[in-house]
């Protein structure tokens, strides 16, 4: 807390309780981090499907860059009979509040969101973070991915990168001294 916080106080209440928390530390250790190269972005979707698919998902969060995305891939999703929700800035908290106790409790297991409640999503059963947009700012991608080893869990993280992005994961690998290496072509074991 700020000083001039802890200083106000001091003058307006009589014998103050201070209560010190652990600061939340979000890390990538414990997380398994992959990229998957996509020659075109409208091929990201048909990408994404062939994971939903593959992979048994008990909890993930895919990160968009912008609420229209999230919208039009949640419509592309659920066009394909895929069971999925979203969650943006546009909702209203009750709307909000909705999606984040049927999220946890499992009515919907796979939350299509942007960075904007990245921050607040602390869901334990999250195993899997799909980076369907690389995060504009390399200060993001641990709230994102971070989500999985917040609570010392261990997870995957799947980033999808098109050509564009070419320049932005290898930001991101030296920025947290760490490597995303390529997606396996067997990937049923990862979760």
């Amino acid at each position: 807390m700020p000083t001039e916080v802890l200083e106000v106080t001091k003058k307006f209440l009589r014998d103050p309780i201070r209560i010190l928390m652990k600061k939340e530390e979000l890390t990538l250790e414990g997380i398994e981090q992959f990229y998957i190269n996509i020659e075109r972005e409208e091929w990201k979707v048909d990408t994404l499907c062939d994971l939903y698919e593959t992979l048994t998902i008990t909890h993930a969060v895919i990160f968009l860059n912008t609420r229209c995305k999230v919208d039009w891939l949640t419509e592309k999703m659920h066009t394909r009979d895929f069971t999925v929700s979203a969650l943006d800035g546009d909702m209203d908290q009750k709307e909000r509040d909705v999606i984040m106790r049927e999220f946890p409790a499992g009515s919907s297991r796979v939350l299509i969101t942007t960075d904007l409640l990245a921050p607040g999503i602390d869901v334990q059963q999250v195993s899997l973070v799909i980076n369907y947009d690389l995060p504009t700012n390399r200060k993001n991608y641990i709230h994102r991915i971070g989500r999985e080893g917040q609570f010392g869990k261990k997870g995957v993280g799947i980033n999808f990168v098109t050509k564009e992005d070419k320049r932005i994961l290898p930001d991101i690998e030296t920025f947290y001294n760490n490597t995303v290496e390529e997606m396996p072509m067997n990937v049923t074991d990862l979760i």
